[in-house]
């Protein structure tokens, strides 16, 4: 029994290293995967405290080199490279009265990090999925407004990939 075991996973292990890579390009390429959102409520009064909103995007890169380390993103000279923006750009659309959109990288948005996707430090390919999520508060005068986002992620190379649009979700905001 553990003669044939052993002989199973050599084969297992032979055909797995005859895997070619994918061919991915060195640009970051994400997907748009889906748009989640739940409210939270306070469990005495029941009112209303926030919705949560969780934009999930699936990603592919040849190298590998997305994310960054708490210590990076501590470091001035680390940062200078990338800017005001970080590694992950978040555009917010909101739907105005006579049905425009108005696009902002709204000021809670406007610096924002992925961590390290690939910890062994090691070139190759990478791919995933990754999950941001918004909360979004209720105030005493707040209104329900739809909106939708813009994502766009950054690798260590500063190469941005293609910007992806979510669908529309209501959520609490003001005019």
């Amino acid at each position: 029994m553990k003669v044939s075991s052993a002989l199973f996973l050599c084969i297992s292990a032979s055909f797995t290293a005859c895997v070619p890579a994918p061919d991915f390009d060195s640009v970051p390429r994400i997907e748009y995967a889906s748009i989640d959102q739940s409210t939270e409520t306070d469990p005495v009064t029941g009112k209303k405290l926030r919705e949560n909103v969780v934009i999930t995007v699936t990603f592919e890169d040849k190298d590998g080199d997305l994310g960054a380390t708490a210590d990076e993103r501590s470091d001035e000279n680390f940062n200078s490279v990338y800017g005001k923006r970080g590694n992950y750009e978040l555009v917010t659309l909101t739907k105005n009265t006579d049905g425009s959109w108005d696009e902002r990288i709204l000021s809670s948005d406007s610096v924002m990090w992925m961590p390290i996707l690939k910890p062994d430090g090691r070139t190759g390919p990478i791919k995933g999925k990754l999950d941001y999520e918004l909360k979004r508060p209720y105030g005493n005068s707040s209104i329900d407004i739809e909106q939708k986002y813009k994502v766009r992620i950054r690798d260590r190379a500063l190469h941005y990939s293609n910007q992806v649009e979510t669908d529309i979700v209501t959520v609490p905001g003001y005019r």
